[in-house]
């Protein structure tokens, strides 16, 4: 029989977190049963066909309850001091943010219901997918029922927001970082303890999936462009639209197209008229990965340009840019976090400053005018993907780390 594990995320489904769908998929053809406990619920009006089975296998987590309430005052009772002294350390760890304690108090009843409910499913590790929120449930159930449960960290959840990180990762049987970079960037602010307990496990894709065309695509009137990421001040799609009117001032005969959607969706579509480019530059809004796919395969170029904001927010290593490169499209993208890992510059493709729309237009006009070099580099990025971003190598990786750390002996029997 294989072992269960518990898969807790923020939300679910969430259409821009195809690379957690993705890897709970793989890991169950490996021979592990996956329960999936996503804090919030949410509808969506797009889904991906792949989510559709797993909504029917959520375990809804309600915000409030009698069952709730029962279980809080069974702990009360069983394990008062325990109980009570987690409290007490949650809110001394959370009062330093009012965001974080206000929901830090609304989750901890919440997640003393889990408790009891996963270990009643015969739950054997956890893992968490985002070092805030679903790092604190895991570590709160840990506590409570020394369940052992690893994280992943990704991005602004250790960027921009580190109420308790120490905390939930000192913990933690395991971390699990989808970059050299934050692996180092912990240690940076952590210490080195982190870094010896944090395994690099890319968050990788299907190559295969985006590999329908075996040959360079044709120019067909306009040098198509494609960016995909959520209209958020991280992404940087201001400084895109701006690198658009410097190409057709620079008479580029183009068509960018932005997928995706999100809260500057307003301030864009007002920038793209103030720069005259109707007609140039389209918002797309979301779209599954199946429609990404797609799309992919009508660009002659791919572009991600991220930035650093005020606050510290800023990219992992986008999932996007490796589906370019694996639909053997050149990419451009700028040079922040983890990026240069995957984006080496000269390699396999074209890395830039951030916040510099000459030097993305740049970029764009030295793949638009050198066609040859641009399929240099797009092979050796697809040969980078399939090395070292590739889906299903690295979910060996992780559970084998599943294996290690988790309470009983891993599945006999799985995919490879």
């Amino acid at each position: 029989m294989s072992g269960k594990i518990a898969y807790i995320m923020s939300r679910f489904p969430h259409l821009p977190e195809t690379f957690i769908l993705r890897e709970m998929i793989a890991i169950e053809e490996l021979g592990w049963q996956i329960a999936l406990y996503p804090l919030i619920f949410q509808r969506q009006a797009i889904v991906h066909h792949e989510a559709q089975p797993w909504i029917q296998r959520v375990n809804k987590v309600p915000w409030l309850s009698w069952n709730i309430l029962f279980a809080n005052l069974r702990q009360a009772i069983r394990q008062s001091r325990l109980y009570f002294s987690l409290w007490r350390q949650v809110f001394k760890e959370n009062k330093s943010s009012i965001k974080f304690l206000a929901r830090a108090m609304v989750l901890f009843p919440r997640v003393v219901w889990m408790a009891e409910k996963l270990q009643a499913d015969g739950v054997i590790h956890i893992h968490a997918h985002y070092a805030t929120h679903p790092a604190f449930a895991a570590w709160l159930i840990n506590q409570l029922t020394d369940i052992p449960y690893s994280v992943t960290v990704h991005a602004h959840d250790i960027f921009v927001e580190k109420t308790m990180l120490g905390t939930k990762l000192c913990r933690a049987a395991f971390i699990v970082a989808i970059s050299e970079y934050n692996r180092e960037y912990l240690a940076r602010i952590l210490g080195d303890w982190v870094r010896e307990k944090t395994h690099v496990v890319r968050c990788g894709i299907d190559p295969t999936y985006y590999q329908s065309q075996g040959k360079p695509r044709e120019r067909t009137g306009h040098f198509e462009i494609i960016s995909v990421g959520s209209l958020h001040p991280y992404k940087g799609h201001v400084f895109l639209v701006k690198a658009c009117a410097l190409l057709r001032d620079s008479k580029i005969p183009f068509r960018c197209r932005i997928v995706g959607g999100g809260h500057l969706r307003k301030l864009l579509t007002g920038l793209i008229q103030e720069y005259d480019l109707e007609g140039m530059v389209e918002l797309m809004g979301p779209r599954t990965q199946g429609e990404v796919s797609r799309l992919l395969e009508t660009a002659n170029c791919y572009i991600q340009p991220s930035i650093v904001t005020s606050s510290g927010k800023m990219e992992g290593i986008p999932v996007a840019l490796m589906e370019a490169m694996a639909s053997k499209i050149p990419v451009v993208a700028t040079s922040i976090s983890g990026i240069p890992e995957l984006v080496k510059d000269g390699e396999t493709g074209w890395l830039v400053p951030p916040e510099n729309a000459y030097s993305l237009a740049n970029a764009l006009s030295s793949i638009y005018a050198d066609p040859a070099e641009a399929q240099r580099r797009v092979q050796n990025g697809l040969q980078l993907v399939i090395n070292e971003f590739e889906l299903y190598s690295n979910t060996r990786k992780l559970s084998s780390l599943f294996a290690q750390f988790s309470l009983f002996p891993p599945p006999e029997s799985g995919g490879d």
